[in-house]
């Protein structure tokens, strides 16, 4: 490429998380270490480290970087934790939270999504987040709880299930929205068996497809 991609992940750091307040060095190190435009499409490689959401194909979409920092910063995790991610897409949030330091799980429902994203990471080299192929408003109760759960769709409802296989106590990241393409991120936190939500941005995602979602 006619362009220095190192250079370009470092301007996308500083232009776009640091200079927007996001400061987890945890969350930083792991976006500059991750290669987005390995994430994308070929005709999209040269927009990749843009402040832009872009298409993947099958009506989905990689985040743009700062809600990638955002959402991952929002779990307050640390190294070791275990977290499951609803919606691989292309991986790239996934491969954001495995360079964190975490054990990822991460479940897609499109079948050649989560083919290509199983093949991606091998090809990188990350070999230990587990993926699944299913209805992810379902969560993956075999291998809860969770200390952490991250959602990269909005749907109507937050997932009763999700909220049943996180750690108490536990995070809980995810869009939550009445009208589809418009939500509220919001923070849910698990702790001696209350529930509390916070409220962090508002946000466009994708619809959240399944039993729990639309």
């Amino acid at each position: 490429m006619p362009y220095d991609l190192k250079r370009n992940r470092e301007r996308m750091v500083r232009d776009q998380l640091e200079r927007r307040n996001i400061s987890d060095p945890n969350v930083l190190r792991a976006m500059r270490a991750v290669p987005r435009h390995k994430f994308v499409q070929d005709a999209m490689r040269l927009s990749a480290y843009e402040d832009n959401a872009l298409p993947i194909g099958y009506g989905q979409t990689i985040s743009q970087p700062y809600i990638v920092g955002l959402m991952s910063e929002a779990l307050e995790a640390t190294e070791g934790m275990s977290v499951l991610e609803i919606g691989t897409g292309s991986g790239y949030q996934a491969a954001v939270l495995y360079a964190m330091g975490l054990k990822v799980y991460s479940v897609e429902r499109i079948q050649e999504l989560h083919v290509a994203a199983v093949k991606l990471f091998a090809e990188l080299g990350y070999v230990s987040p587990q993926f699944k192929l299913d209805d992810g408003t379902l969560g993956w109760p075999e291998k809860a709880p969770f200390d952490r759960i991250l959602v990269t769709a909005g749907g109507p409802e937050i997932p009763e299930p999700l909220v049943e296989q996180l750690s108490d106590p536990g995070v809980l990241v995810l869009p939550v929205g009445r009208a589809k393409r418009t939500q509220q991120l919001v923070r849910i936190r698990k702790n001696n068996g209350d529930i509390t939500i916070e409220k962090l941005a508002n946000v466009a995602f994708v619809d959240l497809v399944g039993a729990h979602g639309w």
